[in-house]
């Protein structure tokens, strides 16, 4: 079915071009938007599901000087079932090795790889999606280049979450809820209550981030959000295994009673 999603998708991108070149901009456009209804249809049949749970992201900076592939195996023996997979110190050929052998091991778990920042890598080792930012390459260009794979984009405020809801974007993140160093980028904190507004507004999945420990989870679990990312918690740990174990547990058993 995705191949012939694909067929479908590259004759309107073909048929777009050609009425570009004779000057039917306007018929253009309606191709244009013909072949982004096909990605949204495509989504229904073939789209992988965000799961429930504690959400990773690779932070080598923040790993005690252990490889980030051990740390994402170590995170995948955890139980975690989506690891972003987000460097920014290293050069584009170390992400892309990085990220091809992260995606041999990654599959055996049926877990997803979200790639930050580069479309380009996503494509070139099969990724699931990419993560972007606000500053970023806008969320309808990078639909163009990755398809229907997944979109998730970082949002700060509820404009912003407003805005992803308009947009192809597949989720968003939510934060940063308290003070966070995990890279040099970083926006001040949002709160708790940006969190709230998300849970009690957002239709398309969320996942809270942003300083989040697991000595303060209970304040996101409280508001009733069972999606939730943790960097340096996780990467830093001393046991990454257990330690993924143990909050993912956590996230999912929240709130069910337990006859």
């Amino acid at each position: 079915m995705q191949a012939n999603f694909k067929r479908i998708q590259e004759a309107l991108r073909s048929i777009e071009e050609s009425l570009k070149s004779l000057h039917e901009f306007s018929l253009s456009k309606e191709i244009e938007k013909l072949r982004f209804d096909s990605y949204s249809l495509e989504k229904l049949f073939s789209k992988k599901e965000l799961p429930f749970g504690l959400y990773c992201i690779t932070a080598s900076n923040l790993s005690n000087n252990r490889d980030t592939v051990s740390v994402v195996k170590a995170i995948l023996d955890g139980g975690c079932k989506i690891i972003q997979y987000r460097e920014k110190y290293k050069s584009l050929k170390e992400k892309f090795i990085e990220a091809e052998s992260i995606k041999k091991i990654i599959d055996d778990y049926e877990a997803l790889l979200i790639i930050n920042d580069h479309p380009e890598i996503a494509l070139a080792v099969d990724a699931d999606g990419v993560h972007i930012g606000q500053d970023d390459i806008p969320v309808e260009t990078v639909r163009k280049i990755i398809g229907n794979k997944i979109i998730g984009l970082s949002t700060h405020s509820s404009k912003q979450a407003l805005a992803a809801h308009n947009s192809t974007a597949d989720y968003i993140g939510v934060g940063p809820i308290f003070e966070t160093k995990t890279k040099d980028d970083v926006c001040k904190p949002v709160g708790i209550e940006y969190a709230e507004y998300a849970k009690n507004n957002c239709s398309i999945p969320f996942y809270a981030i942003g300083g989040i420990k697991e000595h303060s989870i209970e304040k996101i679990l409280n508001l009733g959000i069972k999606r939730i990312c943790l960097v340096s918690e996780i990467t830093s740990a001393i046991d990454i295994t257990k330690t993924v174990q143990r909050i993912n547990t956590k996230i999912l058993e929240y709130g069910v009673i337990h006859e």
